[in-house]
């Protein structure tokens, strides 16, 4: 599909792209404003003005300043420290633009409503819900509008972010269905920028709410775009909610923090956002669908267009970058005023009222209501800059948030950053070397794991008896991943892998809502002279509740054949628990060639110099589907900082049973990980009772061994 094409099928981009409502207004007078709020962004404002009364459409007659900034700022407009003083000398204005601290919106927005004007009041509302819910009382009584400063949603990319979403009579978008939203920002702040008033980085003051954090005052325009292109706009929009807020200034409030919401349609909206990267970056906002992805630059009204290159008549359609106009917001207040139209007829209304907050402030009163935000250990921070400009960075932070976007819900916790709370979990498995116990293993229960990655336990942060890391959970390439565990892409059409499903129809990967959860019903972890026994049962559940598989796991961990080494035994047992059967199967069975895993799979972090290797063969071409006795890695090993271990050279070399007929599953090209396959080509179908087992066992050792040494290891 052509560059003209892709416009000819979604023609809302050009359209928005290139035209301008010509508004015809009822009413041409000039209009009068006072300005509460001279300094900071009200300098923006005082700009703002200026163009606006050279075309003649206001006027400012007075500001309010607890401080008189100049004439050099004012120009020679009066200035009263009230509103009321600006009102008793003369001074009624058809609008009030408030540009002041957090904590003082609501007060002088209901002023201003209660004097008849109409208000642009700068983001956040309010600082608390309840101010809010009370300034919407009060607009509604008086008959008052309030525009709240949230510029974005000015911006003409909007409505062309809908006609991606949207195609004909209903049919999906060129980005097919929206499936997630996400708003990443990373933005540097210095200290300079947190002693520019009494009340920066704070949460409250004199016992009074600010919530200055970066959620709620420098990154909310991201919040509040994400939530307005993910269809949360009021209170009852937002169904499920949760943040988790750290800082690395010495502030009170939040500098790096997550949100992760779900809105009442079932769409996932995630922000993950900082104020401590190594470098100032436009934030942006991932539209994600079920057949591509757009990205939002907020900032500067640009949208890149990514179809998926696997969609029919797609595949020759390279990302496509649009440059969008904006609406001021002030001049759509103006023109809402003058009872003005646009092209079709309609009335024009406002791009961001006050009704349309509430989903913003649901998240805000999360925030302001929430546990104090965790401090960042120094050890995980670096400063850059001298004096006052000095600012933190938070090592890897661009990865997490990354990571947190695209394991949409996800957190810091979840994805083992080593400065956040302990993920889920459920124990720790350790192996005994002399008279010396060492943790090797984490147990995760998988709670916490997004549901479009298939929730399931699995074992993180799996590392040698040096400290190597040799497991990655959640990665960039391919979330779903998750440490050591089980998963199948296919069980009776349920997705208990994660991710997108291929299917034989499609011939190819497609987002379905098809993804099940695989819960522990009993767990018993039992420390041995020799290290630990973990025994699971689990059940399988699909997306109705129904189970379709029993499992019993177990896994024994304990010394190796070598001081510098230690075994894992892993077992499953596959039973079905219904009357009718089951069909066990993968992307192979469904037709994709050689692409049949499923079963037990381990994920690795990034590799240095790796080899993959058996007694006959090595590369990644000549031992995938192999059905080898053995099967070696060996490389330096390069996972995120964890609270585990670290980077450092080691080899894994996993052992079948003379039984197991599974095949040996390799990746290395496009990711690195090994399992071994369930349903290589074809599916593997349980009658009602039956069962099935396999097993692997693994050797974890220290440094890097090569095709002899590791033969001696396995004899």
């Amino acid at each position: 599909m052509s560059t003209a094409e892709l416009s000819s099928a979604d023609p809302g981009l050009e359209k928005h792209d290139v035209e301008k409502s010509d508004l015809a207004a009822s009413s041409e007078a000039v209009r009068t404003v006072v300005l509460i709020g001279l300094d900071g962004f009200g300098r923006q404002h005082l700009l703002n003005l200026a163009r606006l009364a050279e075309l003649g459409k206001v006027r400012l007659i007075a500001g309010v300043s607890f401080s008189d900034p100049g004439p050099e700022v004012r120009g020679d407009i009066p200035v009263f420290e009230t509103f009321a003083q600006a009102r008793a000398a003369g001074h009624q204005p058809d609008i009030v633009i408030v540009s002041t601290p957090i904590n003082t919106h609501s007060e002088l927005a209901i002023e201003a409503l209660r004097s008849g004007a109409d208000v642009l009041l700068e983001k956040p509302p309010t600082a608390t819900l309840e101010q809010f819910t009370q300034l919407q009382t009060v607009a509604e009584e008086v008959g008052g509008r309030v525009q709240v400063g949230f510029q974005s949603l000015g911006s003409h990319a909007l409505p062309a972010i809908t006609d991606l979403l949207t195609g004909a009579q209903g049919e999906p978008g060129v980005i097919g269905r929206l499936r997630a939203v996400g708003a990443t920002g990373l933005w540097v702040r210095s200290l300079s920028y947190y002693q520019r008033s009494r009340w920066a980085g704070r949460r409250e003051m004199d016992g009074v709410p600010v919530v200055d954090g970066v959620v709620t005052n420098p990154l909310a325009h991201a919040v509040k775009t994400a939530l307005h292109i993910a269809g949360a706009k009021t209170l009852e929009d937002v169904a499920s909610l949760h943040t988790e807020l750290h800082h690395a200034h010495d502030i009170e409030a939040d500098d790096t923090s997550i949100v992760a919401l779900r809105t009442r349609a079932g769409i996932p909206v995630t922000a993950a956002l900082t104020l401590c990267a190594a470098q100032q970056q436009d934030p942006w906002i991932t539209i994600s669908g079920t057949e591509g992805e757009a990205i939002f630059y907020y900032t500067r009204d640009e949208l890149v267009v990514r179809p998926n290159p696997q969609r029919p008549g797609y595949a020759e359609v390279a990302p496509q970058t649009y440059q969008f106009e904006r609406t001021n917001l002030l001049e759509n207040l103006i023109d809402v005023q003058r009872g003005a139209r646009d092209d079709d007829g309609a009335p024009v209304t406002l791009l961001s009222p006050l009704r349309d907050q509430g989903a913003f402030m649901q998240v805000l009163e999360a925030v302001r209501t929430g546990d104090a935000p965790a401090g960042i250990d120094s050890e995980h921070v670096q400063w850059l800059g001298d004096d006052q400009e000095a600012h933190p960075v938070i090592a890897h932070i661009e990865d997490y948030l990354a990571r947190a976007i695209k394991a949409a819900p996800s957190s810091f916790s979840s994805l083992g950053a080593p400065w956040a709370a302990e993920p889920a979990g459920a124990g720790e498995l350790s192996v005994v070397r002399g008279e010396q116990r060492s943790p090797v293993a984490t147990l995760r229960t998988g709670a916490d794991i997004s549901p479009t990655d298939s929730p399931r336990p699995f074992l993180d942060q799996v590392r040698t008896l040096g400290g190597v890391v040799v497991t990655d959970q959640q990665p960039l390439d391919h979330t779903w991943h998750l440490g050591v565990g089980v998963g199948l892409q296919d069980v009776n059409g349920t997705n208990f892998w994660g991710g997108r499903t291929y299917t034989r129809e499609a011939g190819r990967y497609i987002w379905r809502e098809d993804h099940g959860r695989i819960e522990t019903t009993d767990q018993r972890l039992l420390e041995t002279g020799a290290g630990t026994q973990l025994t699971s049962q689990l059940v399988w559940i699909d997306p109705a509740g129904t189970a379709l598989l029993h499992e019993q796991r177990e896994v024994t961990v304990s010394g190796g054949p070598a001081a510098s080494a230690w075994d894992m035994d892993f077992s499953t047992t596959l039973r079905n628990p219904g009357e009718l059967d089951v069909a066990l199967g993968s992307p192979g069975s469904n037709g994709r060639v050689e692409g049949g895993y499923g079963g037990f799979f381990w994920r690795l972090p990034a590799l240095g110099a790796a080899e993959f290797f058996t007694a006959e063969a090595s590369g990644e071409d000549a031992v995938h589907g192999s059905l080898t006795d053995w099967l070696a890695v060996s490389a330096e090993f390069l996972p995120l900082p964890s609270r585990a271990g670290g980077p450092g050279e080691a080899t894994l070399v996993f052992l079948r049973e003379e039984s197991n007929p599974d095949p040996w599953f390799v990746r290395h090209a496009s990711y690195p990980g090994v399992g071994m396959s369930l349903a290589w080509d074809a599916t593997v179908t349980l009658t009602p009772g039956e069962q099935l087992t396999r097993r692997v066992r693994v050797l974890i050792l220290d440094g890097r061994l090569d095709a002899e040494q590791v033969a001696r290891h396995v004899r």
